[in-house]
């Protein structure tokens, strides 16, 4: 049985709690949070002691250190784990900056602890099909692939404002994925983006819907489309084109009932309204990759430089955003 400490008691945090509770080799063993009540209502529920952060990563009972916290936190409290020694699971982004995430990423590496990135959309049993699909020819070589990822509705201005942008806290997950089934890293991307949805967003200089659009150095393409409100549910649509065919992941629905009536013609169901109830499969499976890597002693299936890497496509895209112009990037194992 592995002890895990986890840091943060938010929504994110409760997710991760419930999969390390159901998992038969993981115990919740503590929660740390920098408000008191919530860390206390979280715990309760699992059974697991409220400890400060300092006393979680150093106690030596602790196995794994899970980071959920605010991303300011992610670099410092996983560099922390890692010189105690403990295998450590990060949620994205490691930190909004490029050298403190090269950083981390050096020293983690230098000190050998297991380090995931949470990336979690690579574990959705429907990407993950694709994704074997693809790596196993069933369509032939890929050619272009399009990735569509749009919120229900924005968030509150207070999260979009302190998010980093939409390219680094929205996209960063299209950018991984699109990484993960291209098979090769993109060597340059282009930004069009505009705010049309929240004025406070606008004021602030981000941007709330957008396509960016990644080319390989064999010309493979991938298009992703992003907005932070849909108006009908969490939109999560991928499209891989090639040689040989189509191979397509739709949208989940909230059930598979579909009306067909004279009067009002052919209704399907919206999709599920939120990542929390589209990915509740993909967390699952994420922790439980995670855990079957450290067991086994194999390398992590997301890694810090998964997590590097999608944050540099993010700078691409916001210089491309701001010069109008395509930008070169070349990507690599730090």
């Amino acid at each position: 049985m592995l002890n895990v400490a986890l840091l943060g008691a938010g929504r994110i945090a409760h997710v991760h709690a419930k999969h390390i509770h159901h998992h038969p080799n993981t115990r919740l063993f503590s929660v740390s949070d920098q408000f008191a009540d919530a860390a206390a209502l979280l715990a309760g529920q699992y059974q697991a002691q409220v400890l400060s952060v300092t006393d979680a990563i150093h106690h030596p009972e602790v196995d794994i250190v899970l980071v959920a916290t605010s991303t300011d936190t992610h670099a410092e409290f996983s560099l922390q784990a890692a010189r105690a020694g403990k295998a450590i699971f990060c949620e994205k982004p490691i930190d909004l900056n490029i050298a403190r995430v090269k950083a981390c990423v050096v020293e983690v590496r230098q000190l050998g602890v297991p380090f995931m990135v949470g990336f979690n959309r690579r574990f959705d049993p429907n990407h993950a099909h694709l994704h074997r699909a693809l790596r196993a020819g069933e369509i032939g070589e890929l050619e272009h692939l399009q990735i569509c990822s749009r919120d229900p509705s924005p968030l509150p201005d207070d999260y979009l404002l302190a998010s980093g942008g939409m390219f680094r806290d929205m996209t960063i997950h299209d950018f991984d994925m699109a990484r993960f089934l291209l098979g090769e890293e993109p060597v340059a991307v282009s930004a069009i983006a505009a705010a049309l949805i929240s004025p406070a967003v606008k004021a602030a200089g981000d941007v709330d819907i957008g396509v960016i659009t990644l080319q390989t150095a064999s010309g493979k393409i991938a298009v992703i489309n992003n907005s932070r409100r849909s108006g009908y549910g969490y939109d999560q649509r991928i499209e891989a084109h090639g040689q040989k065919g189509c191979l397509a992941v739709n949208n989940v629905p909230t059930t598979t009932l579909v009306k067909m009536t004279d009067d009002n013609g052919v209704q399907a169901q919206k999709p599920l309204h939120f990542f929390l109830e589209r990915y509740q499969d993909a967390f699952r499976e994420q922790w439980k990759a995670f855990i079957a890597a450290l067991t086994d002693h194999q390398s992590m299936p997301t890694t810090a430089s998964d997590g590097l890497n999608a944050l540099l496509l993010a700078e691409a895209a916001m210089k491309s955003l701001k010069t109008q112009q395509v930008v070169p990037i070349s990507l690599h194992e730090v």
